[in-house]
């Protein structure tokens, strides 16, 4: 079974940005709807993803918190395409910005489209209590907060939050 084990971070200024390595364009969308994962009815979210000039479809089980099962597989770009079309909910469009430090790679995600605005740095870890360098620019922690999932970004964009929940 395949764990991930990620912690999800506000960033703030832009210190970031110089010590970025690479930068992917990437767009994806889920083909199940957010409410059918309120409700108890589906377990995981599926994912089509684009980034760069490659593809993935990704199933994540729809747990609290920085542990959860995904599965990730490779698809063909023209499938990828095709199936973003019949995804819904809206895209979520982001720039993935691949940030090392210390033994971690970060990927801080600026969000375009609807969820301009909204910045986030994540990163994946071996174990849950694993320690790991937090920078300077990582600021407050929202892995426990379902609305900066990209699940929930593509439902509820960061345009129509309001001014309490940007905090």
């Amino acid at each position: 079974m395949a764990i991930e084990i990620e912690r999800k971070f506000l960033v703030s200024g832009d210190a970031w940005k110089a010590q970025a390595h690479a930068v992917i364009e990437m767009a994806q969308g889920y083909l199940n709807p957010v409410d059918a994962i309120k409700a108890g009815g589906q377990k995981a979210s599926v994912r089509v993803r684009l980034e760069g000039e490659s593809a993935r479809l990704n199933i994540k089980s729809c747990e609290p918190g920085h542990t959860r099962q995904e599965f990730e597989y490779p698809l063909p770009v023209a499938d990828a395409r095709q199936l973003l079309a019949l995804c819904v909910g809206g895209l979520v469009h982001k720039r993935r910005h691949l940030v090392q430090v210390g033994l971690h790679l970060w990927e801080v995600d600026e969000f375009l489209g609807d969820n301009a605005g909204l910045v986030v740095a994540e990163v994946e870890l071996d174990a849950a209590d694993e320690v790991f360098v937090k920078p300077d620019w990582a600021a407050a922690e929202v892995t426990d907060q379902r609305r900066y999932y990209n699940l929930a970004l593509a439902d509820y964009p960061y345009c129509r939050w309001s001014s309490s929940e940007r905090g």
